[in-house]
């Protein structure tokens, strides 16, 4: 079993795209999740508004660890937890900053944009140690299906890191601002509805795989990568 390195350009010429939509995907679902929603037709069953574009994140994490490996993996978490950082500052800063004479909305628009801070504190910390652990997951699988069954490793470790990441951001964010009975619900119906969303994707996260590998000639294997979420290098 090989572990082949990730060329230069262009066999990285689509790691950049799926980066970006990663990271957005971030940032909106931090904003999004503010608002609980309940699926129309379906009134038992309640989410965050973030749960719409979240899981996502998860199937992309996937991608980047079964295509580019582990370790340019954890580089995008970390650009993916920096920028949704970024984004809560600006956040806060304009909505403390006094409006222009004759803006009257400034009481609705600070009551939306000043809880997110909190939320994205919540985010930054459910994020960092599902995303993580899911990238772990999915590449130490890899190395021990010997690269067989890609639908074990994308659903096992998005339900070892949905699971951290559900818990963890609903509680932090939440706790105290909605019921107890709600943020519980809430977390429950995330865990649920994101590896719902894994594993009703898991054809066309296939399909993306196979012609990523084709297409930038890369099918790392982590055999010795060093997991350390801290470390930035290329092993």
């Amino acid at each position: 079993m090989s572990s082949p390195a990730v060329a230069s350009s262009p066999r990285r010429r689509w790691l950049v795209p799926i980066s970006a939509v990663f990271c957005t995907v971030l940032v909106v679902s931090n904003l999004t999740a503010i608002k609980p929603l309940s699926l129309p037709g379906l009134p038992f069953i309640l989410m965050d508004g973030g749960n719409l574009l979240f899981p996502i994140s998860y199937i992309f994490g996937d991608i980047l660890v079964e295509v580019y490996g582990y370790a340019q993996s954890r580089r995008i978490i970390w650009l993916g937890f920096a920028l949704n950082l970024f984004a809560a500052a600006t956040f806060t800063l304009v909505a403390l900053l006094p409006p222009a004479p004759g803006w009257d909305m400034q009481e609705a628009f600070a009551a939306i944009l000043l809880q997110t801070p909190r939320v994205v504190l919540g985010s930054l910390a459910a994020f960092w140690c599902g995303s993580f652990l899911n990238a772990f997951v999915m590449a130490k699988l890899k190395v021990r299906t010997r690269g067989r069954h890609l639908w074990l490793r994308t659903i096992g470790s998005t339900l070892a890191g949905q699971a951290v990441d559900s818990a963890l951001f609903t509680f932090l964010a939440f706790a105290g601002v909605w019921p107890l009975a709600l943020v519980i619900k809430i977390s429950l119906w995330n865990f649920a509805l994101k590896t719902t969303y894994e594993v009703v994707a898991t054809p066309l996260t296939y399909v993306v795989v196979r012609r990523l590998k084709r297409a930038e000639s890369s099918d790392p294997y982590d055999t010795h990568t060093d997991f350390s979420p801290f470390r930035l290098g290329d092993t």
